[in-house]
This record gives structure tokens, C-alpha cells and sequence, in this order.
């Protein structure tokens, strides 16, 4: 599994929630923005402009381009480190304020039914499609998985 089929398995309007999400001044506190704004090819960078780019993004993501893909990634986690935080200390994961070295081996902290229990823990707290592409990118990151985590829904009484 690549990074576009987090996206697409995520659906078209959970992408655009993602998008609408993204902090221009985390964007600008990391030196994201310029980078970001020419890889968008957007010439003016704000929430706005984000959002009228939607479709033309998203059939980006469909072609599968693995590094466009990787830089809304990027853009859209950056904007929710205090979440990444959040999500690593819960699972028990070393990180420096939301990052981690690449070759941290955390497969130990991510026993049988995490992503649920991450589901569970921070539904609510965090705005779900953030959370939904959270728990499937760190999947992919840490474990390489082959499958996207969709939330086990529980039947209302």
C-alpha cells in the first residue's frame, strides 16, 4: 500500500476536511508554505485557496502520485502535531514533539487492535478524518501495512 490509497480509500470529502484543516502559520513556523504553495501551484496560499484547489488536488491523488501525495501528507499532519503527540504518547511511541526517527522500530507498541483503541480513545477529541488518516499513515509508516483501517461502527441500542 502507497500513501494515495490512504486518501482515496478516506473518500473525496473526508479529503477535503483534511484540507481544510491545514494551519497557514504552522505551514509558515516549519517553512512549509512557500514549498507548499509551489507544489500546489497556488499563488496565494490561505484557506480559501485550499479549498477552491480541492478537485484539481484530489485528481492528483487519483493519478496515485506518490510524492504529491506525500506532501499533502505532510501539509496536513504538520498542521496537527498536538493530535500526533496525543496519538504517540497514548500508544507509548518515543517521539520529539510529534516526530520520531525513521528507523524507530515501535511495532512492539502497536499490538492487536490499536488502531480501534486509538479510534476510540480520540474520537471526539480530534476531528475524525484527521484522526481516520493518522491512524492509517502511521500505520503505513511503522508497519508497512497492506490494509486501511476503517473503524469497527457500534450499533446503536
Amino acid at each position: 500500500m502507497e500513501l494515495p490509497e490512504i486518501f482515496l480509500a478516506l473518500g473525496r470529502e473526508n479529503f477535503d476536511q483534511l484540507l481544510a484543516g491545514v494551519s497557514i502559520g504552522k505551514l509558515k513556523t516549519y517553512q512549509l508554505y512557500e514549498r507548499v504553495k509551489l507544489r500546489f501551484h497556488l499563488t496565494k496560499l490561505n484557506s480559501e485557496s485550499l479549498r477552491k484547489a480541492a478537485p484539481r488536488l484530489w485528481a492528483r491523488v487519483e493519478e496515485r502520485d506518490v510524492e504529491f501525495a506525500t506532501d499533502i501528507a505532510q501539509t496536513v499532519l504538520v498542521s496537527h502535531l498536538d493530535m500526533i503527540k496525543a496519538v504517540l504518547d497514548f500508544r507509548g511511541i518515543p517521539h520529539e514533539d510529534g516526530f520520531f526517527a525513521k528507523d524507530i522500530n515501535a511495532a512492539a507498541n502497536l499490538g492487536e487492535g490499536w488502531q480501534q483503541a486509538t479510534f476510540e480513545k480520540f474520537r471526539g477529541v480530534f476531528p475524525e478524518p484527521v484522526l481516520l488518516f493518522y491512524i492509517n499513515h502511521l500505520n503505513l509508516e511503522l508497519t508497512k501495512a497492506e490494509t486501511i483501517f476503517h473503524p469497527a461502527t457500534v450499533a446503536a441500542s
